[in-house]
């Protein structure tokens, strides 16, 4: 499972994988809905009789992207046509748009009659019933439709524009679709299909020896026929040639507010770092959804995806990219969580982007036992990003804007929802949404959205509320010293679960004990961070050639071993690089950086040849295991190389060495 190579603009997305076919096209938001599926929007080639996907056995490629951009750079060789393909990929910055180009290079000195073939094979709104595709003589392009979402396709070469064209039924009884009909070299002509269709376009060109010719395909997506034929004559009248380079020049100029001093970091860190951050922005809706990733081979496994804004994801990629210099971008996501707030001052297990509630495996009840379905990180953690972001930014009118509708009420609820015993937040799920009970990191989050909750109402002057959120978080530290510290084991418990009506200490090792530190529970050099941070290094770092540090002892998912001392589970990048962060944050000197270093590139080495990284790697040979491209993963690159930059320049007196 994963997406090679990921392209939008807050508006759309579309996913593209190893052999350049487009899986997944996302409109009106990133991540909702999806027009493709995770079928295959295929790719081929006729040359001289011979005709090819680009799928098939014999094509080798190159899988990157220009420079500093979100244009794809790709090269695809077959020896045996004896062609190569050049191609870039964009969608336009501001409209919905998608633009492709593809220059064919002769490897031969026989000139060669070369047609290209683009196929469609949408679900429009999720679903096959009810799509039509229609050839249109007006501009002759062929678009696709289903009420208020249109798709408009065209292109041209040097000949000319549309060679060919057919539409056709797929997937039902005998019928594959139009993609069976191009692989002669001849599309039938059929100019209108409804149901479950698809469609095919072609190009042709004459390519002389040694010499290369360029074409372009393009796609507008709009509401209604007018909507998508305005903007296809945009791409005409503007050419595809000058639209796809002003793409390239934008993201140039929006990768300037990053940070350029790095440190000794080498130059593959470098640019998995800016990388990130182009990719993070693609799975930032506008609207303030911040998507957990939009890989749909997930559905394969369990019907059902990770194009969600889970809160607690949102929250840390806010404040990595906050942390990056792209606070602009982030704030949406806090008018999101505000919209979305429960009327009890709580935030659910996850949303669609378009803000409604997601799907969701939390109950109401157990074995007759009530309680709330939630995961109450999801609601500290948006209000931890939010107070890091105002002191680092110190745009006041952003929390101004939330305060009554988000803050106070979200920290109510926190202050409130207290199991008064132990002076910890009552029972919810964990932050991995597995089990359920009073969690160290749960409860170190809460320690952290009190405390920035407290930090707010004393800086509009509400004192009192600013000495209560206070009160009750020193009350939850108490609680966490008191009941999660384990002085046997000389590290913090998981948490506390409920057995035989009381609370006894869950001890299975977690990577996530990392939030004592993180939250502000602790300092780095105290000694109950150092122990439990130097045992999740022992005791969850993977002993095979991979390495990596795994989530939890015996994590079960995706498991690919029953060998728990030497693989205690899958190793996560996020994990991995939260090692990294303690290590960063506890560095007394330039040589203390020299691990996290290690790891930072131990990251760029493990990430996909296009640059995506995924959620967790296969422990014995490195392949992405779960979705690619994770944006909590490239968020917390993000993160540790902010973390690391700061640090080396703090150890150099403030310079680069």
């Amino acid at each position: 499972m994963a997406r090679h190579l990921v392209i939008g603009n807050g508006k759309m997305l579309l996913n593209l994988d190893q052999h350049c076919f487009i899986r997944d096209i996302y409109y009106p938001f990133v991540g909702q809905l999806n027009h493709v599926g995770g079928h295959y929007c295929r790719f081929g080639i006729w040359v001289d009789g011979v005709f090819s996907w680009l799928d098939e056995p014999g094509w080798r490629f190159e899988l990157d992207y220009i420079e500093d951009s979100l244009v794809t750079n790709i090269t695809a060789r077959h020896e045996g046509l004896g062609v190569e393909l050049y191609m870039n990929d964009g969608i336009h910055q501001r409209e919905c748009i998608y633009i492709k180009r593809v220059v064919v290079r002769n490897r031969r000195h026989d000139a060669k009659e070369v047609r290209l073939f683009f196929h469609q094979d949408l679900m429009i709104e999720g679903s096959e019933v009810g799509d039509t595709a229609v050839y249109y003589p007006d501009n002759h392009t062929l678009y696709h439709y289903k009420r208020s979402n249109y798709f408009m396709f065209n292109g041209f070469s040097d000949e000319g524009g549309m060679m060919q064209y057919s539409t056709g039924i797929k997937r039902f009884q005998s019928a594959e679709g139009t993609w069976r009909d191009a692989e002669d070299g001849v599309l039938m002509g059929n100019t209108i299909a409804q149901g479950s269709v698809d469609s095919t376009i072609s190009f042709r060109s004459k390519v002389d020896g040694y010499s290369e010719k360029t074409f372009y395909y393009w796609m507008s997506i709009g509401k209604n026929l007018e909507e998508v034929k305005e903007l296809d004559q945009y791409v005409q009248e503007s050419h595809p040639e000058k639209l796809l380079s002003r793409m390239v020049v934008y993201w140039n100029h929006w990768l300037r507010r990053a940070e350029t001093d790095l440190g000794d970091l080498p130059p593959g860190v470098v640019k998995l770092f800016r990388q990130s951050l182009l990719l993070v922005r693609t799975q930032v809706d506008e609207r303030g959804a911040i998507l957990a990733a939009n890989d749909t081979d997930i559905l394969q496994y369990n019907r059902d995806h990770y194009s969600y804004m889970w809160p607690r994801d949102g929250a840390l990629i806010a404040e990595a990219m906050s942390m990056a210099g792209y606070q602009s971008v982030i704030a949406p996501f806090f008018h999101f969580c505000a919209a979305a707030l429960a009327p009890g001052g709580y935030l659910y297990h996850k949303y669609n982007p378009d803000g409604t509630v997601g799907s969701s495996w939390h109950p109401y009840i157990v074995q007759g036992s009530k309680r709330l379905p939630i995961q109450e990180d999801e609601t500290a953690l948006v209000l931890f990003a939010l107070w890091r972001d105002y002191s680092r930014n110190g745009v006041i009118e952003l929390p101004q804007s939330l305060y009554s509708n988000l803050i106070r009420k979200s920290a109510t609820f926190l202050s409130e929802y207290v199991e008064t015993a132990l002076s910890l937040p009552k029972p919810s799920y964990d932050l991995w949404e597995e089990r359920y009970g009073i969690w160290t990191y749960t409860a170190a989050s809460v320690y952290g959205g009190l405390m920035a909750a407290a930090f707010f109402t004393d800086l509009f002057g509400d004192y009192e509320r600013s000495d209560h959120y206070k009160e009750v978080a020193g009350s939850v530290k108490r609680g966490m010293l008191t009941h999660l510290w384990d002085e046997e084991n000389g590290r913090f418990a998981r948490g506390l679960i409920q057995k035989d009506n009381r609370w006894v200490k869950d001890m299975t090792l977690e990577s996530s004990l990392f939030g004592v530190l993180e939250f502000g529970v602790l300092p780095v050099d105290d000694f109950r961070v150092v122990s439990t941070m130097n045992a999740i290094k022992e005791g969850l770092g993977v002993k095979t050639e991979v390495g990596g540090v795994a989530r939890y002892t015996n994590d079960y998912y995706f498991q690919q071993s029953g060998d728990i001392d030497k693989v205690p589970g899958n190793p996560w990048i996020i994990c991995t690089l939260w090692v990294a962060n303690f290590e960063i944050d506890s560095a007394q000197s330039l040589e203390d950086l020299e691990g996290p270093r290690r790891t930072l590139e131990w990251v760029a080495g493990h990430a996909l040849q296009s640059g995506m990284l995924p959620e967790q790697l296969n422990p014995y040979d490195g392949s992405p295991l779960s979705v690619a491209p994770l944006t909590w993963s490239h968020a917390t690159m993000v993160q540790s190389v902010s973390k690391y930059a700061a640090k080396y320049r703090e150890l150099c007196g403030g310079k680069a060495r």
